[in-house]
């Protein structure tokens, strides 16, 4: 049966899983993980956090090399607090949707330094939200798609607009090197919905988390793409979950505004006792080793959902 949400909790997924809710750092060497050559074992390679005020000018010209010309390093100083805020309930639109949704992820994820970092659409415009550092409701260590010198393309929560009229989409920014941490994974989440898989993908193999789960319907589609896990708590109040997590992705339904009065509509790994076909509003259903096994992944961990 539906639960409206806990007044502590952005959940509010039912159990067809549609979460309600009410200095320079030094850039890590970026690399495309999904062509990543083998490495030590996940378990060996902890996240370091790049030195800050230690940039690293090899990786710095690596990554700026790697990609289309460099944008010009922007040094303006930015009242964040009069920018709007972006977090799972942002509805910006000025914020683009991802024009890469299949694309490749990288083994760097950021978190901003200070109070927040300002948000560009494009690097030589001005900022048009604000990316905070901490959020009750995550959202604030995210996935690098791509990196320049002095900038870094991210994939961001919220959304441009809301469905049916809106696109509610993956949105990306850019953010300063300046203005972020740095940190490594070696490890990304990849779905396959025809397929029936979800596997941990690292340098040294798959690890397969799951072979039987349900996804969404053809009304309610489970979003493609990429993405990036936003928020992981577990919720007594949702007993379908019975005391397994909830793994809450950047990703909202490509055709829901919200759900049980709710005004946002995020995808979510988690349990349910139902796990087969295309039966959900767009989570996917698993059983309690694999949802509890993907809730051992870091926030910002990349995870790319094919069709």
């Amino acid at each position: 049966m539906t639960r409206r949400p806990h007044p502590a909790a952005l959940v509010a997924v039912v159990a067809v899983g549609v979460l309600l809710v009410s200095g320079y750092a030094a850039l890590a060497p970026l690399r495309d993980l999904a062509a990543a050559t083998p490495a030590a074992p996940a378990a060996e390679q902890p996240a370091v956090v790049a030195p800050r005020g230690a940039a690293s000018s090899a990786a710095m010209e690596q990554a700026a090399d790697a990609g289309p010309a460099p944008y010009a390093r922007n040094d303006t100083t930015y009242d964040i607090t009069a920018l709007p805020l972006i977090d799972v309930r942002s509805v910006n639109p000025a914020v683009p949707v991802d024009d890469d949704p299949m694309g490749s992820v990288t083994s760097s994820l950021v978190r901003p330094l200070g109070a927040g970092a300002p948000v560009f659409a494009d690097p030589s415009g001005q900022p048009v939200g604000q990316l905070p550092r901490e959020h009750h409701y995550g959202g604030t260590t995210v996935p690098v798609v791509e990196a320049q010198a002095d900038w870094v393309k991210v994939l961001l929560p919220g959304r441009q607009g809301v469905p049916p009229a809106g696109n509610g989409g993956q949105t990306v920014g850019w953010l300063r090197a300046a203005d972020v941490e740095v940190t490594t994974t070696a490890q990304y989440v990849e779905v396959h919905l025809a397929a029936n898989t979800i596997d941990v993908v690292s340098g040294t193999g798959r690890e397969r988390v799951s072979d039987q789960f349900a996804w969404g319907k053809p009304s309610t589609p489970t979003p493609t793409g990429r993405t990036f896990i936003m928020w992981t708590t577990v919720v007594p109040e949702f007993r379908y979950t019975q005391g397994h997590p909830m793994v809450y992705l950047g990703i909202q339904s490509p055709v829901m505004a919200g759900f049980d009065g709710g005004d946002v509509a995020v995808t979510a790994f988690h349990y349910y006792r139902m796990r087969e076909g295309d039966t959900s509003f767009g989570c996917i259903y698993l059983d309690g080793p694999a949802v509890d096994r993907l809730a051992q992944l870091p926030p910002g961990t990349p995870v790319l959902i094919q069709p």
